[in-house]
């Protein structure tokens, strides 16, 4: 008898393609193009091929949703390399500094986002500029083609095509490097394996269901965790990952009934609009996985009453996305829940001295298991969150007995805006370097189509001799320091901050005065 195994031994789509390469793998709601397994696999050993000049044990990919990112990251996967994606929607500055962080030198861009790397590559300081390639045809002699990876690429399928050898997998292969907003502005890099990503899947499917003719919508941005799972999930189980470029509300509606999807990751905003363009969920719709930010009462009792089967789900990019998930009858019948845990996923509720709470007790989220992050890119971080019973969340909750959980605040005071994620420290930060500004402090509000909004309170330096600082031009300023999604959408200036007796901002009390004094910058001049 030979050797046996119980884990992939290549990439993921190099089995997926042996076992049932008849199978639908993508369909690409733009072009209405569709692939088999077989013409996937073909896809990606044609890319594989032509990423073999590039060095470098790390692939940058700044382009949004499309296929060619999913042929770029099994692409990757088969050659053993670690993906790096990269948020489009950043500025020049904070992805320099992550490509510094990542050592990256290759970054595969997109018509779209171009400028934008050969910008990052220009501002790369430490280690030299990563080189530049575009899976459209390239508008900037310095950018080389990857046209391979482009949706059009028809690659050779005939018998003696050249195929590709993949890379020996193995658990503990760091296949991803994903960047999550910390506490003090400063980005953490989070490492997530092979075995992270098999057994996200796996525990997903044991409490969402797969069956064999699912297809599963990617509306979400493949960059973040949400909007990749569903095609790693999707190649793993053989079912069909269908893909839309960008949401809209009433176009999802369509491709929703149009392609009889099955599953859908949407954060709670999305799904807000698509309720208001007048969508009925299809017969054949069976879960919408609502995540990326807290879902109110009333919200999920709208869906309920709309037909609208929601799963809350919490989780976090540290555990390959989902933690706990709560099913339709769950949410009605204990308000609040985000569910019980997934398989193989232990969730703890522990004090500030780290000894376990007990039911219904209130303490932070500590989580375990398969899916858990094995570290940072930084020591620091690793060892600042790592404990012997496994990964602080930061989050505070409770459980009940029988282990449904309920998250009570924030992470460290994140902000969290239509799905992503905004730190603090890091807007402080670039409000306090704007002339003129002296302190600073940024709170969450809330907000009835983003779930929250970036709002702050600035000081004024008294170097400006009295006269009143301008809101306007500490917007501009801010506007090559932070993506758009984390700009103050609601500013007031004040004399000083409001503090506790200790000396720390009052958040409590700096968010009554935004709301209270703010100027919503819409009605700026």
């Amino acid at each position: 008898m030979g050797p046996t195994t119980d884990w992939p031994t290549r990439d993921l789509l190099s089995h997926r393609a042996a076992a049932t390469p008849q199978r639908t793998a993508l369909i690409d709601v733009a072009t209405d193009r569709t692939w088999t397994y077989r013409e996937f696999d073909h896809r990606v050993d044609a890319v594989t091929t032509a990423l073999e000049a590039d060095s470098g044990e790390r692939l940058g990919i700044l382009i949004d949703t499309r296929p060619a990112f999913a042929t770029l990251f099994f692409a990757a996967m088969r050659r053993g390399v670690t993906v790096v994606p990269l948020n489009v929607r950043e500025t020049t500055r904070e992805l320099a500094t992550k490509v510094e962080r990542t050592g990256l030198e290759s970054i595969v861009c997109e018509r779209d986002t171009e400028a934008a790397a050969l910008d990052v590559a220009d501002a790369v300081a430490d280690g030299g500029p990563p080189s530049i390639r575009s899976v459209d045809e390239p508008g900037d002699e310095r950018t080389q083609s990857l046209a391979v990876a482009h949706e059009d690429h028809s690659p050779t399928h005939s018998a003696d095509a050249a195929a590709v050898e993949p890379a020996p997998l193995e658990r503990d292969d760091t296949m991803l490097v994903m960047f999550t907003s910390g506490t003090s502005g400063d980005p953490k890099g989070v490492r997530l394996t092979i075995g992270n990503l098999v057994a996200s899947a796996t525990a997903s499917a044991f409490r969402l269901g797969v069956g064999p003719d699912d297809r599963w919508l990617c509306c979400l941005p493949t960059y973040h965790m949400g909007g990749l799972a569903p095609i790693v999930r999707s190649t793993l189980y053989g079912t069909t990952a269908v893909i839309q470029r960008e949401f809209d509300a009433e176009d999802t509606a369509r491709v929703l009934e149009r392609f009889e999807i099955s599953g859908v990751s949407l954060v709670p905003t999305m799904c807000k609009r698509l309720l208001a363009a007048g969508w009925e969920p299809s017969d054949a719709l069976r879960f919408v996985l609502l995540g990326g930010a807290p879902a109110s009462s009333e919200f999920l009792e709208r869906c309920h009453e709309r037909a609208v089967p929601v799963y809350p789900t919490y989780g976090m990019t540290e555990t390959a996305s989902q933690i706990a998930t709560a099913t339709p009858a769950e949410t009605r019948a204990h308000e609040g829940t985000v569910g019980q845990p997934l398989a193989f996923t232990d969730v703890t509720v522990v004090d500030d001295d780290g000894n376990v709470r007990g039911a219904g007790d209130t303490g932070e989220l500590v989580v375990s298991g398969p899916t858990v992050t094995p570290g940072y890119l930084e020591d620091a971080h690793t060892d600042a969150a790592v404990t012997d019973r496994g990964l602080r969340t930061g989050d505070i909750g409770r459980r009940d007995e029988d282990g449904r959980l309920w998250i009570l605040n924030r992470r460290s005071d994140r902000i969290v805006t239509g799905g992503e994620n905004v730190d603090p420290g890091e807007v402080i930060d670039a409000l306090r370097s704007a002339p003129g500004v002296e302190a600073a402090a940024v709170v969450g509000l809330s907000d009835p189509e983003w779930g929250e909004r970036v709002g702050s309170l600035i000081t004024p330096d008294g170097a400006g001799n009295g006269e009143t600082l301008e809101i306007r031009s500490v917007l501009d300023h801010c506007e090559d320091r932070l993506a758009g999604f984390k700009q103050p959408k609601t500013i007031a200036v004040v004399d000083s901050l409001p503090r506790t007796a200790s000396g720390t901002v009052d958040r409590e009390a700096a968010r009554a005065r935004v709301l209270e004094d703010g100027v919503d910058i819409t009605d700026l001049p």
